[in-house]
């Protein structure tokens, strides 16, 4: 994918002061030794996408649209977009009505980005975009929503690489932990995120995950999200993710530094490819 695009996953700047060597000791110091009498990576992921629904009833709704508000917790800076997206074929659509951090932070005005296939347009208050960067960060946002909405019934697909990370216990929880990796030929992608899943052992739902973000450089998995479902339409749906990122000490604060949070969920809107084209 091309990355020459500016995309700030949090404040600028903030990224380049990861101490990645301290992070890793930091992090995999909690990774502890999973015994033979342990389920497999598979079969831990096959109950979380159970007790998620499972992907075949949500397939079967067909397509999905819903508000998306992509903000930093007291900064007063958000995207706030109504986001499209058909399962099959995976064509996702969004309008930017508030674009603060992402999408044309310097600009107002309306933002439309569409990625039917592998073919993806911008507009901006109607004008077509065919920069580099907005094309660049238009493809990026329309998979990698798409992606966010979708992660936790997608990690039985071709490409995706599963193991056992041990177990750890917190407030009381046991949290089985499975590593995804994923084989960059198969996925089409050179650079890939790593995730660290903590399944919750009564649940079988995905509490939080850490995870790497190598297009900003963060090349270990040690940024942190903690997820929170709802049940619609007999599936659960990740409607609020609130995203941690360490400081150069390996820290984590109590509070958010980007909460992304899914309102006005609506399935079965009978959406067709050529209801996404920007005309």
């Amino acid at each position: 994918m091309n990355h020459n695009y500016t995309f700030q996953f949090f404040k600028k700047g903030v990224v380049a002061l990861f101490a990645l060597a301290v992070f890793s000791t930091f992090f995999y110091s909690f990774t502890t030794t999973n015994t033979a009498d342990e389920p497999t990576p598979q079969e831990l992921i096959k109950a979380m996408e159970k007790a998620m629904g499972s992907w075949k009833k949500m397939y079967k709704l067909k397509d999905v649209q819903f508000t998306y508000n992509y903000e930093y917790p007291g900064q007063n800076k958000k995207d706030l977009s109504i986001e499209k997206y058909i399962f099959e074929g995976e064509h996702s659509w969004a309008k930017y009505m508030t674009h603060q951090i992402n999408v044309m932070p310097d600009k107002g005005g309306e933002v439309i980005q569409s990625l039917i296939g592998n073919d993806i347009t911008v507009s901006h208050d109607g004008k077509m975009m065919d920069d580099p960067q907005s094309k660049g960060l238009g493809t990026f946002l329309r998979k990698a929503n798409y992606y966010w909405f979708t992660m936790m019934y997608k990690l039985s697909d071709p490409g995706v690489k599963l193991s056992t990370n041990g177990t750890e216990t917190m407030d009381g929880t046991l949290y089985q932990k499975v590593r995804v990796d994923f084989n960059a030929d198969e996925v089409g992608k050179k650079e890939n995120d790593i995730y660290i899943l903590y399944i919750n052992s009564k649940t079988k739902l995905v509490d939080q995950f850490y995870f790497s973000l190598p297009a900003q450089g963060v090349n270990q998995p040690v940024i942190l999200m903690k997820v929170d479902y709802k049940t619609m339409n007999g599936v659960k749906v990740p409607y609020k993710r609130s995203i941690f990122q360490p400081n150069a000490e390996g820290q984590y604060g109590s509070e958010p530094n980007l909460v992304q949070t899914s309102s006005n969920i609506k399935f079965k809107n009978g959406f067709k490819p050529s209801d996404f084209m920007i005309k």
